[in-house]
């Protein structure tokens, strides 16, 4: 059988967009918090955002990605660093995601900075990456009884 994995998230909402809240947790137990519009559209609000988390799930996959790689090469990173900025910009009526931009600072002792620089490039094609290009998102909804 190949490899196969299957990790899970959860979101709760309560309210309306402008005024509710909501909560979101890793099935891992790694984190749950809050988030909220403000925290989508605000600086220096105390919640997450489905931006912030994207981000960070592309800095952790690239930065993974470029360490397998580094290692591969016989050159493993001793600290690698990686910084994302995800823009949400309004085109029209929609909003859309419309650039990561990702930041990494390296220590790779003994590695020629040549192959450095062309592994840090091929580790952008880590599977989060992959995945915001076509994944397929398949959606159950019911309504609850009541």
């Amino acid at each position: 059988m190949a490899f196969r994995v299957v990790r899970s998230a959860e979101a709760a909402w309560q309210g309306t967009l402008a005024d509710g809240s909501g909560r979101i947790s890793l099935g891992s137990g790694a984190f749950a918090g809050p988030y909220t519009l403000r925290a989508r559209t605000e600086e220096g609000q105390h919640a997450t955002n489905p931006e912030e988390l994207l981000g960070a799930a592309e800095a952790g996959c690239y930065t993974m990605s470029l360490a397998n790689l580094l290692g591969e090469a016989g050159h493993p990173a001793r600290d690698l660093h990686t910084s994302a900025k995800v823009t949400l910009a309004q085109a029209g009526a929609a909003f859309n995601i419309t650039r990561i931009e990702l930041s990494t600072v390296g220590d790779v002792p003994g590695a020629p900075p040549e192959l450095v620089a062309e592994l840090a490039e091929r580790a952008k094609d880590c599977t989060v990456a992959r995945a915001l290009t076509g994944t397929e998102i398949t959606l159950e909804f019911r309504l609850a009884d009541g």
